[in-house]
């Protein structure tokens, strides 16, 4: 007999065979005992979930002549002739293959003939999504109108694609993703039907790159059952799959959260050396630093992440060491990687950018420094000690300028200090130049960001450009006049002139022109100098006498 694919031969035979799709068939077997049997069915959801394989109990189901508990015997006549194909009652049919208006319109012929030998004449369209829209009018027509004998089963991995008027008469089913532990228990099972031992850490290996498909995960079973008949060991395993260990996973994070960046280069050209895809390490970086992020987070960590006990109690042990605004921070960085290296024929490059990158954001603790020194802030002024401090300072310091502490990186503050007044005796400066705003601008956005996130969107494409006369100029390029023409509005320019001053300890007035503009009326400034000393150096040639000027 020809051989067999794994995913063929161990192909569900009962709705209690379908892993993971316990709220489907649940339903499914309630309505053959109940003999409440619709007309149309759609089976949506990825690929490799059972569809196909749920589709064909069913047909089998619903024909039985001695069903258990809604479920096919699969030893009467009618259920044998079905597994066989004997019987032409159940007919499964490729829409991809099978896209024109004449396919379809064939079917509809065939269809008004009642069944040969079973009860129903079942109809299972795979891939429904890919005929045409002259053929899903015709289709329609038979949907609407259905023979008492017929039932149709869609089955599609794109749902969105069908027309509304297909979908409105289906009863839908979406099929989800199935769990790593019902993928393993599987296999398991496969496996001691055959009598082949396997590491758990192998399957478990499996099951993380078959992206939630049953097929796919029998797909590479077979695959490694084909390297080594006696025994699959993690190692076998891993090099059929090509993919990067879990233990050079977690070293490379422990680089990366111990900022060692020898150890981490060295990482990468181990997995380069041996012929590892790199996009497929930088997806597995993405997860990793993903469930890292969920422990740091969630409560319900079990239900959140789809991993063995072991491999949770190592991740828990691992987010001890790395805050969440890191990861936060990583996961950006490998996302912009992934999106690179798609396109870039020196994936190597990036990913070792990336890696430097990640070393400077994974200890990244700005954020508890600010809220730190924040709520030291606050106590200082609720007890007066923040006053007395600045005046002390005052006292000693020379006539030197120095900058204000009260603005030093605030982030995330609820509320803003308010601006001293003289009821707290506390000066106000007037002696900030252009360059000390410039370099406390990127803190002003901050600030504004926080007390109103609107506001920061169009304070973010000015700049400051002059201060003069205690005004302060802020500048928008051409194409943001909108920008500048939003915030110049009362509301708006009071609450950013009032951050402004609260993070520059100051009492200065803000204004806001285009860049284009203040070039305009500089270059008019310039060419009425030169007119000027034009006319001068005609009257020192000539005379006074004899020069006669009119506008």
């Amino acid at each position: 007999m020809a051989y067999q694919a794994l995913y063929r031969k161990f192909r569900p035979k009962t709705f209690d065979d379908v892993m993971g799709q316990e709220h489907i068939t649940t339903t499914l077997k309630n309505q053959i005992k109940n003999n409440n049997i619709a007309h149309a069915y759609l089976f949506s959801g990825t690929r490799g979930t059972g569809k196909t394989s749920t589709a064909k109990v069913f047909a089998r189901a619903v024909n039985c002549t001695n069903s258990h508990d809604g479920n096919p015997c699969n030893e009467c006549e009618v259920c044998k002739g079905i597994l066989d194909e004997t019987i032409m009652d159940v007919i499964e049919m490729d829409a991809a293959s099978n896209t024109s208006v004449e396919d379809i319109r064939e079917l509809r012929e065939k269809a008004k003939y009642p069944p040969a030998k079973c009860k129903y004449k079942v109809y299972i369209i795979d891939e429904v999504h890919m005929i045409s829209k002259g053929a899903s009018n015709a289709l329609l027509k038979i949907l609407e109108e259905p023979p008492k004998h017929l039932i149709f089963i869609l089955a599609t991995t794109e749902p969105q694609r069908l027309p509304a008027t297909i979908l409105s008469r289906c009863q839908r089913f979406d099929f989800k993703r199935i769990t790593i532990k019902d993928i393993i228990e599987n296999m398991q099972n496969i496996l001691d039907e055959i009598g082949i031992n396997a590491d758990p850490k192998g399957l478990n290996l499996i099951a993380r790159n078959s992206d939630g498909a049953m097929r796919d995960a029998l797909s590479l079973l077979d695959q490694c059952l084909s390297f080594s008949e006696k025994k699959l060991t993690y190692d076998y395993i891993l090099s059929i799959l090509g993919v990067v260990s879990n233990d050079i996973i977690y070293e490379l994070t422990d680089s990366i959260i111990g900022k060692n960046a020898d150890k981490a280069l060295e990482l990468i050209e181990q997995i380069v050396q041996s012929g590892k895809d790199i996009n497929q390490f930088i997806k597995d970086l993405i997860l990793h630093f993903r469930n890292l992020m969920v422990i740091k987070v969630s409560k319900n960590v079990d239900s959140m992440l789809d991993e063995t006990e072991e491999m949770i109690e190592n991740l828990k042990k691992q987010a001890e060491n790395i805050d969440t605004s890191g990861i936060i921070n990583i996961l950006r960085i490998l996302s912009d990687a992934e999106t690179q290296c798609k396109w870039s024929s020196q994936p190597r490059v990036i990913l070792e950018v990336s890696i430097i990158k990640m070393l400077n954001e994974a200890t990244n603790n700005d954020f508890d420094d600010v809220m730190t020194r924040l709520r030291r802030l606050e106590e200082k002024l609720e007890n007066g000690t923040f006053i007395k401090e600045a005046d002390s300072r005052k006292q000693s310091v020379s006539n030197t300028s120095t900058k204000s502490t009260v603005s030093e990186k605030v982030v995330e503050r609820q509320q803003y200090i308010p601006v001293a007044t003289n009821q707290n005796k506390c000066e106000l400066r007037t002696d900030i130049d252009i360059k000390e705003i410039k370099d406390e601008w990127k803190n002003i956005l901050k600030a504004t960001r926080v007390e109103r996130i609107s506001l920061h969107a169009l304070i973010m494409e000015g700049k400051p450009l002059s201060i003069k006369n205690n005004i302060l100029t802020i500048a928008f390029e051409d194409g943001f006049r909108f920008h500048k023409e939003a915030i110049e509005k009362s509301e708006n320019k009071e609450l950013v002139q009032k951050i402004i001053n609260n993070c520059l300890n100051s009492n200065i007035e803000i204004k806001f022109a285009m860049e284009d503009d203040i070039v305009d009326v500089n270059e008019e400034k310039q060419e009425e100098k030169q007119g000027e000393e034009l006319i001068q150096k005609v009257i020192d040639t000539f005379g006074e006498e004899l020069v006669k000027i009119e506008e």
